[in-house]
């Protein structure tokens, strides 16, 4: 298949996934709206541990194992440094500002919350970064079609609960696996099983913390952590 086909199908996953969750949050009060976005939250908490678990523990003779703890608190604290400094954060909520205003969203309280969560629950994750890089490299969409599946029904649920801002994770979702698809050749020298073992488990780290917001209001600023994965793959 053509280069970039598979972004295409997840972009449109997400689109449709969010359509249809809006369909639903007209037929909810606002009760119902909360405690489903707390339900979503509690899915993502868990989302977040399963992924971490299968990377940190390993069966052994002795019994479970676990590793990668060291690369962990690495990784995490040089992104801390390099995210606040960049201020990730910051700048998505101005760019999901700046969506609210040109798609005259001005009057949705949660447009931004929902675009940023939404974002970094889509974003995150080494099927995006392996999907992205076989679509450039062989034409082959299909790790980026499973993902599709997986992100159409999370922004579906997440939409039903916070709204229009939620679609509009499709645009971070389409300019990140583009440009590394458009990289491929230059990043898969990086893709070793290690840097994605590391990468999953950094990633899936992250998620958990998406899901901790989402469950308890905004504690922690996640996308200032996102150099972690940078820090995560080059960390052997």
């Amino acid at each position: 298949m053509m280069p970039g086909f598979g972004t295409v199908i997840n972009t449109a996953a997400i689109v449709a996934g969010g359509i249809i969750g809006l369909f639903f949050q007209k037929a909810l009060n606002q009760r119902i709206q909360d405690t489903l976005m707390k339900a979503t939250g509690v899915c993502v908490l868990f989302i977040g541990v399963g992924g971490a678990m299968e990377e940190m523990l390993q069966v052994t003779e002795k019994g479970l194992e676990s590793s990668g703890t060291m690369m962990l608190i690495a990784s995490f604290a040089l992104g801390a440094l390099a995210g606040e400094w960049l201020d990730i954060e910051g700048k998505l909520e101005q760019f999901g500002g700046w969506l609210r205003r040109v798609s005259r969203n001005e009057g949705d309280s949660q447009f931004i919350d929902g675009f940023v969560s939404a974002s970094l629950t889509v974003c995150i994750g080494a099927m995006a970064v392996v999907g992205a890089i076989n679509d450039g490299l062989f034409g082959d969409s299909s790790i980026l079609a499973a993902k599709a599946v997986l992100d159409l029904i999370i922004v579906m649920v997440m939409a039903a609960s916070m709204g229009k801002g939620c679609i509009f994770s499709a645009v971070p979702v389409a300019l990140f696996q583009g440009a590394i698809t458009l990289a491929a050749g230059f990043l898969s020298p990086l893709v070793t099983d290690q840097a994605m073992s590391n990468l999953s488990f950094a990633g899936s780290v992250l998620i958990f913390c998406v899901g901790v917001n989402l469950v308890w209001g905004k504690m922690i600023r996640v996308a200032n952590l996102l150099p972690a994965l940078i820090a995560a793959v080059l960390i052997r």
